[in-house]
């Protein structure tokens, strides 16, 4: 077993390893970059290395930086977590190379999956299934463009090398094959450092479905089951479970075989995934092999019981497989659910700034949390801007997600904005409720999981007042204990005004609109007039946990109402509503927007620019392509126009809202 465990990755998978090394007595070894300086992996490692700049290229990816850290702290095993350099077969070389234990399959296993096209041919001789497809060499895009005519369309372009949804593409019209395979190249290039794609027929509402497998040294190889990852935006789990729902003995055995027949074939050893498209026959195809621990995986050990990662360290010693076959079984039922900084009203386009407060559900039988973050910490804009991951367990499916939704309604995140209403929306659609899941199922359903934003409730407005009138009550009465005349009624608590109703005006605003709420002070409590001409009797308190406790129209409620400067975020039966207590003297000294402007939605890395001053575009021309967060986002002309002057070009770094492209608008 190994002594000393370095893990060679960052955020929630290294918080993970770091749990089970600790149990198994196996000290443990962070890496960190600059960014990455105060993580919670580095905080919770035996001891951390410092290995270079906040891009992963010149820290997380650099395989001399990370050889220095196991000659200097003199770990004996590497774990690679997932990403980066998990299934890099010439880290696994370098390893092997400086007598250091890779917890991971051979490099062999590594090379063989790592090319697609290669996996392909492997897999068509193993006996698995296969989607029809182009896997050759020739990138020629002529030569591509007529095997995908061949195939037929709707056609998925694929990086050869890729994974995570980057430099994949779905093309249903011949026309837009040629843009689509640039930026699929582009992206790959970018990603993996290699632009080779490749072809396949497109599944008509498929589903995704991946097996766990395991192997050994002795030639021993089992699956753990199957987890349906259906649900995606742009190719990437957004909820996954298991077991996959309607999934009978029999054909869980037959893909089980294919799995573990997949692994065989080219000699695997420990954790890996196979991943097949399953259509609504009950036919399955191999997509991919990914020869490392999958995010997901929680799931698994849920329904089964087992570490995953235990399994990983005592295969990679040399052990046994813990269990056979027959010794496995599936236990209840798991969700796992990803919780991003990230916008869905924005085309989920990634955010980044401080986690000014963070709560998530308390731990338990039934609900797990998998993070790498803490409040006060930054979710930056070099990596993953994934939060936390909320796993969930019960005894059937029904209860384990409806534990999921009563999770999500106790998580609270002030600071950036996050997908957990998205989320919340999946796991109570009645279409999900009855497991009628599919990879078209976000866009299908995209009006019930992304609603139009609305004016906040009036029971949401009513917090937020009382939260205001709380505060300034409980500030007025500190101020009145220090007072020489504590019956002062300068000192009252009570809203008291000379000559005038004892009342607050006050002004929230919610997407640029001003809502006045007017609070009137009665005995005991308050009478709140809203926006709508609507009132409410009302009487609150905070409790022991900062909560507000208020009886509304003799109706008790209980909400966390949370500040960041002047934002208020009022957390409430799952859902949340964000208001700004609006400063009328502050806002007058703001200037109008210029409007017909191309700005960066987020921070990021200019990597196309298809633009020149004096360029005439129309609106929803494509102009810029940025990189953020590992993704490519393209960004349109907002107006039809004459380009004034392009202000970045390709490789700058720009900030949030940095002005890319003046555009004067035609008349």
């Amino acid at each position: 077993m190994p002594r000393k465990l370095l893990i060679a990755n960052r955020g929630e998978i290294a918080c993970r390893v770091i749990k089970t090394a600790r149990r198994m007595g196996i000290a443990t070894v962070a890496v960190y970059s600059d960014a990455d300086a105060d993580a919670l992996h580095v905080k919770h490692a035996d001891e951390a290395y410092h290995i270079g700049a906040p891009a992963p290229k010149d820290s997380y990816l650099r395989t001399d930086r990370l050889l220095e850290v196991i000659a200097q702290s003199g770990a004996d095993a590497v774990h690679p977590g997932y990403g980066f350099l998990s299934e890099n077969a010439g880290f696994a070389d370098a390893l092997e190379k400086a007598g250091c234990v890779f917890v991971g399959p051979p490099a062999s296993a590594i090379r063989a999956m790592g090319s697609k096209s290669e996996a392909k041919k492997i897999m068509g001789k193993a006996g698995v299934p296969l989607v029809p497809g182009y896997h050759g060499e020739d990138q020629d895009p002529d030569l591509l463009a007529a095997e995908a005519d061949k195939i037929g369309y709707p056609v998925l372009i694929k990086a050869s090398a890729g994974g995570g949804g980057k430099g994949m593409r779905a093309v249903e019209e011949a026309s837009d094959f040629k843009d689509a395979l640039i930026s699929c190249k582009r992206e790959a290039a970018s990603s993996f450092g290699d632009d080779h794609c490749l072809i396949e027929k497109l599944i008509v509402k498929p589903r995704h479905v991946e097996i766990q497998v395991f192997a050994d040294s002795h030639g021993n190889a089992v699956y753990l089951f199957e987890r349906d990852c259906s649900l995606q935006r742009r190719h990437q789990k957004v909820i996954e479970e298991a077991p996959a729902p309607g999934m009978t003995e029999d054909l869980r055995a037959q893909m089980g075989k294919a799995a573990v027949d997949a692994a065989k074939a080219i000699g695997y050893q420990g954790a890996g995934t196979v991943e097949f498209l399953l259509d609504a026959s009950g036919a399955f195809y191999f997509m991919e092999m990914n020869t490392r621990l999958q995010v997901e995986h929680p799931v698994t050990e849920k329904i089964t019981g087992e570490d995953l990662v235990e399994w990983q360290l005592r295969v990679a010693d040399g052990e046994k497989l813990p269990k056979a076959q027959e010794d496995l079984s599936i236990n209840g039922h798991a969700f796992e659910v990803r919780i991003y900084a990230e916008d869905p009203q924005n085309d989920f386009l990634p955010a980044t700034g401080k986690l000014v407060h963070m709560r998530m559900p308390r731990e338990t039988d039934h609900v797990r949390v998998d993070t790498g973050v803490y409040e006060g910490g930054e979710v930056s804009i070099h990596y993953d801007p994934m939060i936390a991951k909320l796993i969930t367990w019960d005894v059937d499916r029904t209860s384990a997600l409806r534990r999921m939704a009563t999770a999500l309604n106790d998580v609270q995140i002030v600071g950036v904005t996050t997908n957990t209403g998205f989320l919340g929306n999946i796991a109570r659609h009645p279409a999900f409720e009855r497991g009628e899941v599919e990879t078209g199922f976000i866009p299908n359903y995209q009006d019930d999981l992304i609603p139009a934003p609305t004016t906040p409730e009036n029971e949401a407005l009513a917090f937020a007042a009382l939260d205001i009138l709380l505060t300034r009550d409980a500030e007025a009465a500190r101020y009145a204990t220090q007072s020489n005349d504590p019956y002062s009624p300068w000192h009252s608590t009570a809203g008291f005004r000379l000559n005038d109703d004892n009342h607050h005006d006050l002004i929230l605003r919610h997407d640029g609109s001003d809502l006045l709420v007017k609070v009137h002070y009665r005995d005991q409590g308050y009478v709140i007039d809203m926006p709508d001409g609507s009132a409410i009797i009302a009487s609150a308190e905070h409790d022991e946990n900062g909560a507000i406790v208020a009886s509304l129209n003799n109706v008790r409620k209980r909400a966390s109402v949370l500040r960041d400067g002047n934002r208020l975020m009022i957390f409430r039966d799952g859902r949340s509503d964000r208001l700004d207590i609006f400063d009328p003297l502050a806002a007058a000294g703001g200037n109008e927007g210029t409007g017909g402007g191309l700005t960066a939605p987020m921070p990021g890395k200019i990597i196309a620019v298809m633009a020149k001053a004096g360029q005439s575009v129309t609106a929803g021309d494509k102009l810029v392509v940025m990189e953020a967060m590992k993704m490519e986002h393209t960004i349109s002309a907002p107006v039809t126009g004459t380009i004034k002057e392009v202000f970045f070009g390709v490789g700058d770094q720009v900030d949030d809202g940095a002005e890319l492209i003046a555009i004067e608008e035609a008349e």
